[in-house]
């Protein structure tokens, strides 16, 4: 298994940048993207210490749900889909209607 690296890094970051409003992603699906399918975790440990100004708000898990590491837990989480115009119920998201999957 390769390891994560800057460059691994750099395409999470890259990739998120391009996240439209109105929109998710997920973990594990920004990680296969990335070339790295077995790094969803990974990605989620790129959220947390990544730049604060990109839209993390936009990548949930593969059930949708949100992220307790969200600065703000969970609530601060809903709070900044909600400003994206994105519907939270019970503290999840539509993945089925909200995923995007960028054109490559």
């Amino acid at each position: 298994m390769p390891r994560v690296d800057k460059e691994f890094t750099k395409k999470v970051f890259d990739l998120v940048k391009k996240i439209p409003k109105g929109s998710v992603m997920t973990y594990g699906q920004i990680a296969a993207l990335c070339d790295a399918p077995w790094a969803a975790w990974e990605v989620g440990q790129i959220a947390h210490r990544g730049p604060t100004d990109l839209p993390w708000q936009r990548v949930v898990n593969k059930q949708g749900g949100l992220a307790k590491s969200y600065p703000g837990g969970v609530n601060g989480h809903r709070v900044d889909l909600e400003e994206d115009g994105i519907s939270v119920i019970d503290f999840k998201v539509n993945v089925k209607e909200l995923l995007w999957w960028p054109k490559i």
